[in-house]
């Protein structure tokens, strides 16, 4: 989750001209069109995220950061699919998940009530958006180096699904900051157990061992259809639990004594 697994899509890299050649001698080559546009709405969604919540519309702000989650999953599965990965593709998408996740929601929250309190209320924002920061940063110098069955540390777009899911869910609830100091205070823990979560060395599964293209049972569509239920009874509330649930995840698998291998598995 680029903090997507797949950092690949995108545009074929310019070759330089030898040294010493002219300008006139850079090879020029066009963007891949289809992945590049994934990429653009996550960025627009991050964008559109902060502007939601500087109008006081933290709902929509919410909600845009779960599309751009869904978006930042598309991205880089469909430059597989399609073959057309490259290296501006992997740094574009990092730099619009920076926007999308981390960024994004650490002013979402700062902006509900974090400012509320002064000085402490910006350091858990930034404490939250450096870790989503570092995260992205130290996925992509781990990419072929780290076991790919587990992430290391919170991946940043379910970073951003706990911080900004749970501004998007009080707010769907009508609990407003100013009127509830203790939620600001949760809302500041929050900020930081996501922040240092992400940078840990804390294992989270990955799901790439799931194979999506293998016969499945009926039951597993039904049960995929009672999901899909649930979810549309209160989407704020069931959301935020899903991906509080998985932020926790990793905490249980270190302690059952599971860790991150450092490099690949011989195959």
């Amino acid at each position: 989750m680029a903090d997507n697994p797949d950092l690949d899509n995108g545009l074929e890299d310019a070759t330089l001209p030898p040294k010493g050649a002219p300008l006139e001698g850079l090879r020029r080559r066009g963007i891949y069109l289809l992945p590049n546009l994934f990429t653009t709405g996550v960025l627009f969604c991050g964008f559109y995220a902060i502007v939601q919540a500087m109008n006081g519309r933290f709902d929509t702000a919410g909600i845009a950061i779960f599309v751009a989650l869904v978006l930042d999953g598309l991205d880089g599965r469909v430059a597989r699919w399609t073959k057309t990965q490259s290296e501006f593709g992997a740094q574009y998408d990092s730099i619009a998940d920076m926007v999308a996740f981390g960024a994004a929601p650490a002013l979402i929250a700062y902006t509900w009530g974090l400012k509320d309190l002064g000085t402490a209320g910006w350091i858990g924002a930034f404490i939250y958006c450096a870790g989503a920061g570092i995260r992205l940063a130290r996925f992509n110098a781990n990419i072929g180096v780290v076991d790919g069955r587990y992430f290391q540390g919170l991946p940043s777009p379910s970073g951003a699904a706990v911080m900004a899911g749970l501004i998007w869910f009080v707010t769907d609830f009508g609990w407003k900051a100013s009127e509830l100091l203790w939620l600001v205070g949760v809302a500041w823990i929050v900020a930081v157990f996501t922040g240092f979560t992400m940078v840990s060395n804390v294992p989270f599964w990955s799901f790439k061992e799931v194979n999506w293209r293998q016969r499945v049972p009926l039951w597993v569509i039904l049960a995929a259809v009672l999901g899909y239920t649930i979810v549309a009874l209160r989407p704020s509330l069931v959301l935020f639990a899903v991906f509080l649930a998985y932020a926790l995840s990793g905490y249980v698998m270190w302690a059952m004594g599971h860790r991150v291998p450092s490099v690949l598995p011989e195959e």
